[in-house]
């Protein structure tokens, strides 16, 4: 994990099996969710997507960064093709559910986005989330794979001016991840995604995960156990 804590994201290749990708898909597939243009969200309410999310084989990694206590709060299915394509700007993750809204120092502005009371949250909070972001298609440089801005996790919550400035001085790293891999990420991780250039679908389970439920102000996440 030393690459994770240093860099904010690490790729680990052949994690899941052809067969648990293909059925992880037809899960997906098959949901009853709403589904907008860019995929997804709160599939952690699908069976398969839970179990996946709780198996030791992510859980683990999940713990190695965050702690032994590390469960499961939110994922969403990005589904990138040409019919369905999208440039994403260089930004942080910086939103988190939470189960009532509650008038806390550092967090806001509220929203909520299908149903889900969500906030802005310091970055105190952040620094205790881990996206593990599952490959169910190849991500090449051809179907807008995930850009990153390596180290940049260590700066705290940044002004879109500033994430604009390091955007034009940092070395970007394109992140090239087969199907059945995972990418590893720090939500302060400055990041970025172009729009696919051929006929090659991009889906990505990009499920996060906190090392604690709880924050001060009594706010809570929806943490799945």
């Amino acid at each position: 994990m030393n690459t994770l804590e240093q860099q904010g994201f690490e790729i680990v290749p052949n994690c899941l099996q052809p067969s648990d990708v293909d059925a992880l898909t037809v899960a997906l597939d098959h949901s009853s969710l709403h589904r907008s243009r860019a995929g997804i969200r709160n599939v952690l309410q699908l069976e398969a997507v839970r179990s996946l999310a709780l198996d030791l084989l992510l859980l683990n990694f999940a713990r190695t960064a965050l702690g032994s206590k590390a469960l499961p709060f939110r994922a969403t299915l990005f589904d990138k093709s040409s019919d369905s394509n999208w440039l994403v700007v260089w930004h942080q993750d910086t939103a988190l559910p939470l189960r009532e809204r509650r008038d806390a120092t550092g967090w806001g502005p509220w929203s909520v986005k299908e149903g889900v009371i969500c906030a802005h949250a310091p970055a105190d909070a952040l620094e205790q989330v881990l996206a593990i972001r599952i490959h169910l298609d190849d991500s090449s440089t051809e179907n807008g794979p995930l850009r990153v801005l390596p180290g940049t996790h260590k700066s705290g919550v940044l002004s879109d001016d500033a994430i604009h400035d390091l955007s034009l001085k940092a070395l970007e790293v394109i992140c090239e991840v087969p199907s059945g891999g995972i990418l590893l990420m720090k939500p302060l991780l400055v990041h970025a995604s172009s729009k696919v250039l051929q006929s090659k679908r991009r889906r990505v389970l990009h499920i996060e995960y906190c090392s604690r439920a709880s924050f001060p102000g009594g706010l809570e996440l929806p943490v799945a156990c």
